[in-house]
Order: structure tokens, then sequence, then C-alpha cells
């Protein structure tokens, strides 16, 4: 997360163009897969190198691709391939927060100053639940101070507890715990180092070991430290210099100030079973399930968060009357994930640039709503929307 869901006053807006176009008939919800192709080019016109889909429903499985993988080669994106899944790291990461609390060995109610002591600077109690739903008050902090910096300093190693620090030294509340919501990558760093403590492993091997493994997760991974995308779907690319100078390659990336928020390595089919691992029982009980789902609004039109979990709500005439996943966003890759609540119909887009296309972060959540819908609907573009 990102900015595409802080923009998401195009996901009501984009939800109206939806409402006008399917018109409530129940035809308009089967997509055209032409249509979904359509979707993923525009991503592409607008200003992404290359853009990779993959889909699930009750006729399999569909892929698709457009663009190039290379600006230097011009290779074609591979659908099946990798690619930083940035923020949907948190659900992840919220799923095993969820099976520790199946344990016994975790209470969302639990304050962080009991179970972390002198980690966080703050009086207030803080508790679990709170982090997971970002309900925390904790402010969320820029990585970067300028997009040049994307850059110099993408080689750079920060600890967890250096990224703490960075988001909370000298950064009062933004609002007490549990009385407002504010987006907080520093949360579930927080949230990593409570996994940490009390399973006494390093993250990623806990997460690998509880989730990825359990899902089938066969084609990601959890780098740290690795600054490399093993065999990508695309390479990633930002304009950090300025929209007249060459895009520059940001695939590889020492990621590590994303440590517990976004620093999975996924495909679109990974990205497809996790959801359907979670989202049919397999990964957490029916009580955490049921406490993952237990919602609040976002302050986003159209978006509600619940604990590692976006939900968007569609208009009468599509495939579902409402959308679970989350969205990820980091250096050179931005991602929408989302499916219906029984993971009958899934969709996954993966586009090889982000912090400097918002119209290519626009139109990425489009495929998902033209997956959903079956619109012929212009997709949107950020004219007159809020940045």
């Amino acid at each position: 997360m990102n900015r595409a869901s802080h923009r998401v006053a195009a996901l009501a807006a984009g939800t109206l163009l939806f409402t006008a176009a399917v018109g409530g008939g129940a035809a308009s919800a089967v997509p055209s897969r032409a249509g979904l192709q359509a979707a993923l080019d525009v991503v592409v016109a607008v200003g992404a190198p290359g853009a990779v889909a993959g889909v699930v429903d009750a006729d399999g499985r569909w892929h698709g691709h457009s663009g190039v993988a290379d600006l230097g080669t011009g290779a074609v994106p591979d659908p099946r391939g990798r690619f930083r899944a940035g923020s949907i790291t948190k659900t992840v990461v919220a799923t095993a927060v969820l099976q520790l609390v199946g344990e016994g060995r975790v209470g969302l109610s639990d304050r962080v100053q009991d179970r972390l002591p002198g980690l966080l600077p703050y009086t207030e109690p803080i508790t679990v639940r709170q982090l997971l739903q970002h309900t925390s008050g904790i402010p969320q902090t820029a990585r970067w101070r300028n997009l040049p910096e994307i850059d110099t300093t993408r080689w750079d190693h920060q600890s967890p507890d250096e990224t703490i620090r960075l988001g909370t030294e000298g950064k009062p509340l933004s609002f007490p715990p549990g009385q407002g919501v504010e987006y907080a990558n520093t949360n579930y760093a927080i949230l990593g180092k409570l996994v940490e403590r009390v399973t006494g492993r390093p993250l990623h091997h806990e997460l690998q070991r509880r989730v990825l493994d359990r899902a089938g997760m066969r084609d990601s991974y959890l780098p740290y430290r690795y600054p490399h995308v093993d065999r990508p779907a695309g390479r990633g690319y930002e304009r950090l210099h300025g929209p007249d100078a060459a895009p520059t390659d940001v695939t590889d990336y020492e990621m590590s100030r994303f440590w517990g928020s976004g620093n999975l390595v996924s495909t679109a089919d990974d990205l497809n079973r996790f959801f359907r691992a979670l989202l049919t029982g397999r990964l957490v009980g029916a009580a955490q399930w049921a406490e993952m789902r237990a919602t609040v609004p976002s302050g986003i039109p159209g978006l509600e968060f619940g604990l590692g979990l976006m939900r968007i709500p569609l208009p009468p005439g599509c495939a579902a009357p409402e959308i679970w996943g989350f969205n990820g966003s980091v250096p050179g890759y931005h991602t929408w994930t989302m499916h219906s609540p029984d993971a009958a119909r899934q969709v996954t887009v993966g586009v090889t640039t982000n912090l400097t296309s918002t119209p290519a972060q626009d139109a990425a959540l489009q495929v998902v709503f033209a997956e959903f819908c079956g619109t012929t609907a212009t997709p949107l573009t950020g004219a007159g929307l809020p940045g």
C-alpha cells in the first residue's frame, strides 16, 4: 500500500462506472477474456512496460500478458513468472499471527508493551488487533525522501529494529489507539517482531513453514536481504530521474526495509493459491477467520480493512457481492489480488511499474473490475481523482 489504495476514491468512482456498465443483468457477470485482455492492454497503453494476470473461475485458469518484460530485449512478459508482491506480505503475516491466536499463544487484545517491552516509545496501550487493522495510531512513514533516493539507496540494509525506530521515534501517534485508521507499514514490522518472539524462529522461516508451504506456494519466497527476483514475470521500472530520463530498472533491490510489511516475492498463480487456501478455511480456524473478516471503514470510499485483508463491495450485476484480497506496492511492481468470498473466482494482476505511474495503478485495478463485472466501460485514469 501504497498510493493506489490511498487514491481509492478511484474505487468509489470505479464502482459507479461499473454499475452503469453492467446495468444489473446477471449475464454481465460473465467476463469476456477479450475484455480482460483489453484491460491488460490499457495498463501498458497508459504507462506500464508490462502487465500479467492470472484468473481462476469455474472454467479453469486463464493467463494473460501485455507489453514487454524487458525494455532492453523486448521479451514477452511471463504470466507465470515472479514479481514483488509488496504489501500482500501483510496478509501472510496476519495469517501467521491468527494461527498463533488459534493456538492460544497470542491474544488479539494483548498489548504490544507487554509482549515486546521497550520496543515502542508510546505510553498508550496498543493491541495486536490494532496493529493488524491499522487502528494503532502509529503514523505512516515515507521510506524515501525523493524519487532519486529510491535508486541510490537500493543496496542499503535496514534492520527490523531500525525500521520500527524510524517509524516511531519522534513521531506522536496520529490518534489514540482504536479511535481512527491510518495505514502504516510499521504496524507489520512490529507484528513480525511479535511472531519471532513467540515462535523463537526468524520471521521468513516461520512464514514459509506456516503459510507458504501449507498453501502450496511453490514459486514464492521471502528474500529479506536477497536482492533478486528469480525468473521474473518482467523487470520492474520507475522514472526516478525525471520524466525525460530513461526508466530505471529497479528489479534488483535489497528490500529489508519492507521486512514484515512488503517483502514477499510471488506469482499470480501462487497468490491465487494462497487466498484460495485462506478463504476456504485451510490456513486459520473458523473463529480466527471470522476475526480477520471483521472490517472497519478505511477512510477511503469503497474500501474496508479487516485483519490483513481488504474488502471491496461490488455493485449489483457483478459476479460477487464483494471481493477480498490485498494490494501490493513497491518500487517497480504494483499488484492487485482479489477474490470472491468462496474463492470460486479469483484474479491477480501484476504491473511492472508503480510509484511513478498513477494511470497504470488505476488501470491495474480496472483489470480486477473487468474480471468480476464484465464491463466494457472505459478504464479509469488518474484524471480528476484525489492524489
